[in-house]
């Protein structure tokens, strides 16, 4: 596994995040527009569960590269 080309996913149980590391150009978009999930210095990074799904895809959607994207999660 190249640690240059991950996938990840993260999710809230709505919404989930799917994070390709290959394409990010670290821009800081998600940090700058949502501190509360996106943060860089912790582990995991991405923490959805401290947002709203609203405010997850309204950040995942200012991501310039396309690193990040997400998709809805079915319910039951």
């Amino acid at each position: 596994m190249n640690p240059n080309n991950l996938t990840k996913e993260y999710t809230n149980g709505e919404v989930t995040i799917v994070w390709q590391s290959g394409k990010c150009i670290h821009s800081a978009n998600c940090v700058k527009n949502n501190p509360d999930v996106f943060r860089p210095k912790e582990k995991p990074w991405i923490t959805p569960e401290q947002s709203t799904t609203e405010k997850i895809i309204s950040t995942v959607s200012k991501c310039p590269s396309g690193a990040l994207t997400f998709y809805m999660n079915n319910k039951k």
